[in-house]
């Protein structure tokens, strides 16, 4: 079982960047898939991207390709998630979540590990 912590949100002007970072531990990462997923107010979360560790393969969601990149970082156990250009529909809670490699990885139930998430607030 793995523990993930969230760094790096924060309130932001539209247009800006963050950078969000999850630090992971106490799993074996090279089985894993490491994916981040955001919650606005009453809403349902929303699958953001996820990265298979072993092989740095990555996908982010359509609506969100041109704007967001997902990466790690293996020897620091660490996945990031870089938000530019971000817009006020960006607000959430955005949270990182592993998952072995069965299973899809934009589906929310398939992951066993959550962090506790980290708030991003974009607002001028």
């Amino acid at each position: 079982q793995a523990q993930l912590v969230e760094s790096g949100g924060g309130l932001v002007q539209p247009g800006g960047s963050l950078r969000l970072s999850c630090v992971a531990s106490g799993g074996t990462f090279s089985k894993y898939v490491m994916g981040w997923f955001r919650q606005a107010p009453g809403m349902e979360r929303q699958f953001v991207a996820f990265i298979i560790w072993n092989s740095g393969n990555s996908y982010v969601a359509e609506s969100m390709r041109d704007r967001f990149t997902i990466s790690r970082d293996v020897t620091e156990n660490t996945s990031f998630l870089e938000m530019n250009s971000l817009k006020p529909e960006d607000t959430a809670v955005y949270c990182c979540a592993a998952k072995d490699q069965s299973g899809p990885a934009t589906w929310p139930p398939a992951y066993a590990d959550w962090g506790q998430g980290t708030q991003v607030t974009v607002s001028s």
